[in-house]
């Protein structure tokens, strides 16, 4: 468990922030790779990616508003901003949203999801390893690789009722970074295979959703309903939308292979 990375002076420095603005500027990179890769030379492309980075970081922000709202006698817009939490789901939804809206501003037709797609699953994955050192760790387990921690760590760790000292655990945000590492090779192996522009962001969004539905047993997060946490509850309505996507774009053959010419010799 380490709340702070460093110091300035006397301020102390959040580890979870740092490695969030670490992944920001890691995705930015990629972004630029990306964009770089496809010759994508458009100025107005920056554009879009700053009103996605913005709308993002507001959805994922206020996605946990909820819980800080019923939980605080007398709530305000700047204790909602310091204390309402934050969720990856929704920064994903309004950085998706932030980047319609940021294209239909400028004008912009093309498609960009295959730009974003790796540089977010990268970013999100090195933000993750900042929730790995200073927020819950999982529920309890009995397998070889559980993770356990002293009274004095526990804690320090904040709403983790699992966290008995000693008790192992799953590495719930370990699980998470080994499968976004994957996932962003996956993604760079499909970019010269799918040929529907955009299509990788929509093939994240739903291999992530799946993955994230899953690994929330092992999260120990607080249950919503239906004994589901609130992600849970919000992939169990949207997911299936992705699903009725992909199924009719598989049903119209979207993915087919072009067939090759064939050329006649002289």
């Amino acid at each position: 468990m380490v709340p702070e990375l460093f110091h300035i002076g006397s301020v102390g420095v959040p580890t979870h922030d740092v490695f969030v603005a670490l992944g920001v500027v890691v995705a930015l990179l990629v972004f630029r790779h990306e964009a770089r890769t496809h010759r994508v030379r458009d100025p107005r492309i920056w554009t879009i990616a700053a009103g996605s980075l913005f709308t993002g970081a507001v959805f994922a922000k206020f996605g946990t508003s909820w819980r800080y709202l019923s939980e605080t006698p007398s709530p305000s817009l700047v204790g909602l901003w310091l204390y309402g939490g934050k969720t990856v789901l929704g920064g994903l939804a309004g950085a998706y949203l932030g980047a319609l809206a940021a294209k239909r501003i400028v004008g912009y037709p093309e498609k960009t999801g295959d730009l974003f797609a790796p540089a977010v699953v990268l970013g999100i994955a090195v933000g993750r390893v900042g929730c790995f050192l200073t927020e819950q760790i999982g529920t309890p387990t009995a397998l070889p690789w559980g993770i356990s921690v002293s009274r004095q760590v526990a804690a320090r760790i904040p709403m983790c009722p699992t966290c008995a000292p000693g008790a192992p655990m799953h590495p719930s945000f370990l699980y998470e970074i080994a499968f976004l590492l994957a996932l962003f090779g996956v993604l760079l192996w499909l970019r010269p295979r799918v040929r529907v522009p955009g299509e990788l962001f929509k093939i994240f969004l739903l291999a992530y959703g799946v993955f994230r539905f899953f690994v929330e047993f092992v999260r120990g997060n607080e249950t919503f309903a239906w004994g589901l946490s609130g992600s849970q509850v919000f992939l169990l309505f949207t997911l299936p939308l992705l699903f009725a996507y992909f199924g009719r774009q598989f049903a119209r053959h979207a993915y087919r292979a072009e067939p090759a010419l064939v050329t006649g010799g002289g």
